[in-house]
């Protein structure tokens, strides 16, 4: 393969990175800000707080199983931008939503459009990634999502408690509407990978899943419950805990990720999922023990770096492993796949999380989302030991044939 295919840094890998993390930030500060506004503005219980997260989520789901089989066949450029014209529309919205009803209502719609455009920008920048860089890649573009994390919170945070409302949604349809010429500067919407020459095609249910995905999705769904924990009751756990600015712990969280994602990519090319997955899950799961006893600015900073670290040597190695094993045609699948798996991970954590936050408390709640990564790390050790049992089998069989 020639030096210029091997190339990373282009022009179309740098623009897609940037309209992500744009699009990512826009999302990034509604998410933790949401919950605590919705909870005083309209007088809601947990519950009602946990559908702020957990019906965008859904709503984000359904859009990109259809997205993700559109982007086999339909103009990416034209799904991108119908994405962003949703996103944009529907966040201004808010600021009219006078019942809780019509916001949850907005925050569906907001969701499709998320989720639309969460698709069809990773897949355009999986076909622009060389393969044999596609850890590194994903990693980097990766931290277009850890930018995002760590700017998103403190930015809405900031605006919400200084300014209000308004103001804060001012600023995400202005991000929204700085995306738009750069999307339109790139040229690689129409690069498709044509698939293989005696491939059948993809009918049925294939279309939007393929067996070889179930434990990477098993997995990152498992990580993502986590994650919902987080988004949804950290502002009110710092309240609870009497910690002023829990928008730090994003940034410590994000920083983590951007420190550990270049390396960990590169360790997934050379050594492969194996290397990369069971120390972030511990990682993770140190994390969320600290963060159940978390009294002060400083242990919350350390459990925020710990889960940064962590996440970020897990979520990119797994988006790098779907998009891998799928054939070409795939990549929009697999994409849509690896985001509802959070997603759906972030709306499940938020559900179930918030049942246990309201008969026990926040503290024993995160006690039982570090259990989720000793669960991911028992899934992800048996199925490596039963491959390589069948693996020795298969051998044993071709030497016996010999």
């Amino acid at each position: 393969m020639g030096e210029s295919r091997e190339k990373l840094w282009t022009k179309d890998f740098v623009l897609l990175t940037v309209c992500n993390m744009l699009l990512f930030l826009t999302i990034q500060m509604q998410t933790p800000t949401f919950p605590a506004y919705v909870k005083q503005a309209y007088q809601a219980n947990d519950f009602v707080v946990s559908l702020v997260i957990s019906l965008f989520s859904l709503a984000a789901v359904v859009a990109r199983a259809l997205t993700g089989e559109a982007l086999r066949t339909k103009n990416s450029k034209v799904i991108a931008m119908l994405a962003l014209c949703t996103v944009g529309i529907f966040s201004a919205g808010y600021y009219w939503a006078g019942h809780i009803a019509l916001f949850l209502f907005l925050r569906v719609l907001v969701g499709i459009g998320f989720g639309m455009g969460s698709t069809a920008f990773p897949t355009v920048v999986s076909n622009v990634i060389p393969v044999r860089r596609i850890g590194e890649g994903m990693g980097y573009f990766g931290l277009s999502t850890s930018l995002a994390m760590a700017l998103g919170p403190l930015i809405g945070l900031g605006i919400l408690q200084s300014f209000g409302i308004g103001p804060m949604l001012l600023t995400l349809v202005l991000l929204v509407a700085a995306i738009f010429p750069l999307a339109h500067m790139i040229r690689s919407y129409s690069l498709r990978m044509a698939p293989a020459p005696k491939a059948a095609p993809v009918k049925g249910f294939a279309r939007f899943f393929d067996k070889k995905l179930l434990l990477p999705v098993s997995l990152n769904f498992c990580l993502s419950i986590t994650y919902g924990g987080i988004l949804s009751f950290l502002a009110l756990y710092g309240k609870e805990t009497h910690i002023a600015n829990v928008g730090w712990f994003f940034l410590a969280n994000a920083l983590a990720m951007i420190l550990i994602r270049p390396f960990s990519g590169k360790l997934y090319d050379r050594k492969g999922h194996i290397a990369v997955l069971p120390p972030g899950a511990i990682f993770v799961g140190v994390s969320l023990l600290l963060l159940s006893v978390t009294t002060s600015e400083s242990l919350l900073l350390i459990s925020a770096f710990f889960y940064g670290l962590g996440y970020g040597m897990i979520q990119p190695s797994i988006q790098a492993w779907m998009v891998k094993v799928v054939a070409p045609e795939q990549r929009g699948m697999a994409n849509g796949l690896f985001f509802n798996s959070i997603d759906l991970g972030i709306a499940a954590g938020s559900m179930l999380l918030g049942v246990l936050a309201t008969h026990s408390s926040y503290s024993v709640m995160y006690r039982w989302s570090a259990a989720c990564m000793l669960l991911f790390l028992s899934v992800y050790v048996l199925s490596q030991l039963v491959a390589a049992k069948g693996k020795k089998a298969r051998l044993a069989g071709e030497h016996i044939g010999l």
